[in-house]
């Protein structure tokens, strides 16, 4: 078993010793910064996931590994990684966060936490991948909780954050900065290629360039959409047939022949037969985040909802597309 060579004990007897007699209670969200380091494989990334900056995350963890007086990660170019006292200690600092969560989840029970108005925006392909399924959950669970969601282009839906009439958004990432007074916390990424039917020309392929798009018909979303400015950032004057106001839009439009679809990789509609998806490989994939004012004070069930949008954006990110480190 793995030890500590200045005192020979192994590291499980170091980890009971540091919590028995530790003069100061650990902090937990310190605690839960280190674990989203090593789920993550870096800083940066880990920053992103709780929403705070790189610095703050690099000097909590620093702070935690003086508490505890051991070294916890091993930093390199390629990332993070845990000492094996790190892994040792992965297992207790969970349960800490765990116990923290549990004493949260019962406390906002007792308070009515769970009542209230949220307001919620998001474009199209958020709005059915993301939002409807915490929001359906928390209506069956929750009946005193109530939702306002608002389907529109990002901007639209940040200028409505920005203004108050929307508690947060959770939308596909402009290419310009965010407006002063705006926050937007990376939640996942996405491929951007082209959907198109299993008859298609192009269909044979394994994936597809913005080039090839000059010479056929195209179904995108709507002028002011991150795939519209994409689009016509890439293809000097495309021939859109289309401008259509979801996902599901494009979809069926490729369906019926009317083009060739734009479209990020989220949760293709599985009733919809015979269609292809090819990667464009010259795009740069699509992030999406969750965008809020800066100097708000979210209600308590905004703060609940907010976090289940934030788990539910990682399950649906998987292994293999996480926020961008």
């Amino acid at each position: 078993m793995p030890c500590d060579r200045s005192t020979g004990k192994t590291y499980s007897a170091l980890t009971r010793e540091r919590f028995s007699f530790y003069s100061e209670p650990v902090r937990v969200e310190r605690a839960r910064y280190f674990l989203a380091a090593i789920e993550t494989g870096s800083l940066r990334a880990a920053a992103a996931k709780c929403g705070v900056s790189q610095p703050t995350i690099g000097q909590q963890i620093g702070l935690l590994e003086e508490d505890l007086d051991v070294v916890l990660l091993t930093r390199s170019r390629h990332g993070v990684r845990p000492t094996p006292a790190g892994q040792a200690l992965m297992e207790p600092l969970g349960r800490l966060v765990a116990a923290e969560d549990a004493v949260r989840q019962s406390a906002m029970e007792s308070s009515g936490a769970y009542r209230g108005r949220v307001q919620i925006g998001g474009v199209s392909v958020t709005a059915e991948t993301i939002i409807a399924p915490v929001v359906g959950r928390l209506r069956e669970q929750h009946p005193g909780l109530r939702f306002t969601v608002r389907e529109g282009a990002s901007a639209a839906i940040e200028s409505a954050v920005l203004d108050g009439g929307l508690d947060f958004g959770v939308v596909t990432m402009p290419g310009t900065p965010a407006a002063p007074g705006l926050h937007r916390i990376p939640l996942m990424s996405a491929p951007v290629g082209v959907c198109m039917r299993a008859d298609h020309p192009l269909a044979g392929r394994g994936h597809v360039h913005w080039r090839d798009l000059e010479t056929w018909p195209v179904v995108t979303m709507r002028a002011g959409t991150v795939m519209w400015d994409m689009l016509h950032r890439h293809v000097p004057a495309p021939d859109v047939v289309v401008q259509a106001m979801s996902a599901r839009t494009v979809e069926v439009m490729v369906a019926q022949g009317v083009g060739l679809g734009i479209l990020a990789r989220f949760n293709p509609s599985a009733d919809i037969a015979d269609l292809v998806w090819l990667p464009l490989r010259d795009a740069p994939p699509v992030h999406v985040c969750l965008t809020q004012r800066r100097d708000g004070r979210p209600s308590p069930s905004a703060l609940i909802v907010r976090r289940l949008i934030r788990t539910e954006a990682d399950v649906l990110a998987g292994p293999a597309r996480p926020v961008p480190p």
